[in-house]
């Protein structure tokens, strides 16, 4: 759960320091006094996207800080050491730093991480409900989505979607077939002979580098022959050669040890020299044995290689990728002719439409039992929130083809009074009454999410009475099985939390700043009683927030 989040020079906010606990907490406080400030801060640290506008003016950058206990936790565990993050002592610290000119740095327990991993963190750890999440109801893929997750066949919906995918590629790739023969017939006819005359250089198609080397020696052979004859003279052969004269050198000097033994060390030195120079001349020897005249392998080698050089100018690339070249010719070919086999093709269709159909039966079975159990827990949730007559609905229209989200259209429909049939949720609810039903969704969204943190930003905007008092005490029994934060302009939502923040704005001379503080049990009569008489506090309003927060 969230146990601590550090604001510092964020919009209104110069720095806050919050220490959260499990239950339901309330953040409350007058109109633009920044109460969903403390939201967006952590939307940040949890990875949205940040602009240089959040900066407080003045300051040279924002920084975020916030700080979950995820003992427990083994699926985040498990990710955090695999992204190289390890949860010491069961905590895990999310840190965004962003400066005046919007560029933002992430860092994961200390070390630096991409908004990615903010986010893939941050799907472990908090679920956001925002004040305008009824608006997105309203739409198709919204409301599958919804049961989907409810469901929680978010996964299969994605395994879906890829065989959906792969079904429509081998339906094309068949369908051009058919229609393609004769394209493909003169692409086979150029490709073959492009292959036949690749392949007509043999293996020397990939020896370019060693028929080049070949290449040279045989065309400076006489200069080869010439040169290592020279050296063999020069150091062993011929007259004055250097290896007779380091023989006399050597004696003359064994006769001045006889008198001097310390020339011993010259004497080794020369020594080495004699024995370098008689390797040398044997080495020269040895590769006399392979040089000789081959006019006939010289011409040889003079045809491949301008061979290879045309081929390579004909398609446009270096020689010593011609191999390659040739290879990617003999898979295009091979491609072409599984084209041709429509029997496999089709066959290859049929079974990508199997593979479909077989998954999307799966994910139709999830949504038919979630689909029912959605539409009675809402339905009950709308009784709780004076929706006593109402029926929710969630219907699954059969499509007239498949589609890459399923076999099946979702539709969540509403009947607001008891004997009406179920119609469109945005034609049939009105905006109080969306607002509710959302709210039911949502928490009931929030039931399965499998995150210990859920955070609603205002979604009880539009109602009051006994509607608010419903709410309250909705979203004080989720509070119960996990940590709830909510920003709420309701008294009598503010009344069921366990804790409660307040936001107030200051003002200074050509300054505004925003602070949030904790509440206790005098100060949270001070505020309910503000919430509920407006800027007049008597002693009745007192009395009655006391009553509130009693009850």
């Amino acid at each position: 759960m969230l146990a601590h989040l550090s604001i510092r020079n964020y919009l209104l906010v110069e720095s806050v320091e919050l220490d959260f606990e499990s239950g339901l907490t309330v953040l409350t406080g007058e109109t633009g006094a920044g109460k969903s400030i403390l939201v967006d801060a952590l939307a940040l640290a949890l990875g949205d996207r940040a602009e240089g506008g959040v900066v407080r003016p003045g300051a040279a950058r924002a920084e975020i800080a916030a700080e979950f206990a995820v003992a427990g936790r083994d699926a985040l565990a498990a990710w955090l050491d695999e992204a190289g993050f390890p949860a010491e002592d069961g905590t895990l610290l999310l840190r965004r730093v962003i400066d005046a000119g919007g560029r933002s740095r992430a860092f994961v327990n200390g070390g630096a991480a991409t908004l990615a991993q903010l986010k893939a963190a941050a799907g472990h750890l908090v679920d956001i409900h925002g004040q305008h999440a009824h608006h997105a109801l309203l739409r198709a893929d919204t409301q599958r989505t919804v049961l989907d997750a409810y469901a929680g066949a978010s996964a299969q919906a994605a395994v879906v979607a890829e065989a959906w995918q792969a079904w429509q590629t081998t339906r094309h790739r068949r369908a051009a077939a058919e229609t393609q023969g004769e394209a493909r017939r003169i692409e086979r006819e150029g490709l073959q002979l492009a292959c036949d005359e690749l392949a007509a250089l043999g293996d020397d198609l990939a020896r370019w580098d060693a028929i080049q080397t070949e290449h040279a020696r045989l065309a400076h052979v006489t200069a080869l022959i010439e040169g290592n004859r020279a050296l063999l003279d020069g150091l062993d052969e011929g007259e004055g050669a250097v290896a007779a004269h380091l023989t006399a050198l050597a004696a003359r000097l064994d006769a001045m040890r006889a008198v001097d033994d310390s020339l011993g060390e010259v004497a080794a030195l020369l020594d080495a020299a004699s024995a370098d120079i008689a390797e040398a001349v044997h080495a020269l020897r040895r590769y006399a044995d392979h040089l000789a005249l081959d006019p006939e392998r010289l011409a040889e080698l003079d045809r491949r290689l301008a061979d290879m050089h045309r081929l390579a100018r004909k398609h446009r690339v270096q020689p010593d990728e011609l191999a390659a070249l040739y290879e990617r010719f003999e898979s295009r070919l091979a491609a072409l002719d599984a084209d041709d086999d429509l029997d496999a093709l089709a066959a290859a269709e049929a079974a990508a439409m199997q593979h479909y159909a077989t998954e999307a039966g799966l994910l139709s079975a999830a949504r038919r039992q979630a689909a029912a159990a959605l539409s009675a827990e809402v339905t009950t949730a709308m009784r709780e929130l004076a929706l006593a007559d109402g029926r929710f609905e969630v219907a699954l229209d059969p499509c007239a083809e498949p589609h890459a989200y399923g076999q099946e259209d979702v539709a969540f429909r509403v009947a607001s009074h008891a004997g009406l049939v179920p119609g469109p949720l945005g034609k049939v609810a009105s905006g109080g009454e969306l607002s509710r039903i959302s709210l039911a969704i949502q928490t009931a969204l929030s039931g399965m999410a499998g995150v210990p943190t859920l955070i609603f930003d205002e979604v009880d905007v539009g109602i009051g009475g006994s509607v608010a008092e419903a709410v309250g005490r909705r979203l004080a029994r989720l509070g119960e099985t996990c940590q709830v934060l909510v920003i709420t302009h309701l008294p009598q939502v503010a009344a069921r939390g366990a804790h409660h923040l307040c936001v107030a704005k200051q003002t200074g001379d050509g300054w505004v700043s925003s602070h949030i503080a904790r509440l206790d049990a005098e100060a949270r009569i001070e505020e309910i009683a503000r919430m509920l008489g407006g800027l007049k506090i008597t002693a009745t309003t007192r009395r009655h927030a006391a009553e509130m927060l009693a009850g």
